[in-house]
């Protein structure tokens, strides 16, 4: 399940925390949150954002002459 946690301390300061997204899409669907706030004062990307849609293959090839 996608989810898009705010949290906002006493202090004012807001973080947004994405679950559930894979590779790039946490960034481009929290984008209109980013716009609503303000300037962004720090990013922390997690393991996930790293990670692609799809699985990837690794092809290897190998030399048959010589």
């Amino acid at each position: 399940m996608k989810q898009i946690i705010i949290d906002i301390s006493e202090t004012g300061e807001i973080s947004i925390e994405t679950r559930g997204f894979v590779g790039r899409s946490c960034i481009t669907e929290s984008q209109f949150l980013k716009d609503l706030l303000g300037q962004e004062l720090s990013v922390q990307l997690t393991p996930a954002y790293y990670q692609t849609d799809h699985q990837q293959t690794i092809k290897k090839h190998l030399p048959l002459c010589g």
